[in-house]
């Protein structure tokens, strides 16, 4: 199947937001903001936050297999992703690549649900090494995306983050990346508290500014 080619021709940016980020006032804050300055042109990647961490206890009551247990946490990311665009009214869901391409067209903020795309498709690995940061850097590869952006809690603050410290470090997954090496989109961390630089806009000098690089 060929790459999906955003059919506005703009730049997609690929924004995933952290699980963690659940109850802290930060979240409506940067769902605020995408929802207002988003113009069919960024897609946000949910966590999976207290869902996933639900399968991973049902898995340890069950003894399901990691394959399961891979289905059901994006399973939880579809959840968190509801989850987010019931706080914004402003924000829509997509569930597959026309999806995604009705709501460019209708300017939306949107909110992707990964379920459908990503348990179709063999290549992804089915087991914990592969979570929502890896899906997310699949995803931009997928849409010829510009910039893939991961929103965290427990970001380090540096301007440049080594790939394998932070795997090592469990910052990102253990497969996050063989879905990053080699490819041409930007690669960047944010703190939660970031979205402050965003209030005017969603500018690419504010990010290459604020954001850390992932080497």
């Amino acid at each position: 199947m060929e790459p999906f080619v955003n059919v506005r021709d703009r730049p997609i940016w690929i924004v995933k937001i952290g699980g963690s980020l659940l109850g802290s006032p930060e979240l409506e804050r940067w769902l605020a903001i995408f929802a207002k300055f988003s113009d069919g042109n960024i897609i946000i990647v949910p966590g999976g936050g207290v869902f996933a961490d639900a399968v991973r206890d049902a898995q340890k009551l069950s003894k399901i297999s990691d394959a399961c247990a891979h289905r059901l946490a994006v399973l939880a990311m579809d959840q968190y992703g509801l989850l987010l665009a019931n706080m914004n009214p402003l924000l829509a869901t997509a569930r597959t690549q026309l999806e995604i391409d009705e709501r460019t067209w209708q300017h939306r903020g949107i909110v992707w649900l990964p379920s459908h795309m990503v348990l179709s498709d063999d290549s992804i690995p089915q087991s914990w090494d592969v979570t929502s940061d890896s899906i997310a850097a699949w995803l931009a590869q997928k849409l010829n995306a510009q910039h893939l952006i991961l929103v965290k809690s427990d970001k380090p603050n540096t301007p440049e983050l080594s790939l394998k410290v932070m795997t090592q470090s469990g910052v990102l997954d253990e497969a996050f990346s063989d879905f990053v090496l080699n490819k041409t989109f930007g690669k960047w961390m944010l703190n939660k508290t970031d979205y402050t630089h965003f209030l005017d806009g969603l500018s690419e000098l504010t990010l290459d500014k604020v954001g850390s690089s992932i080497h």
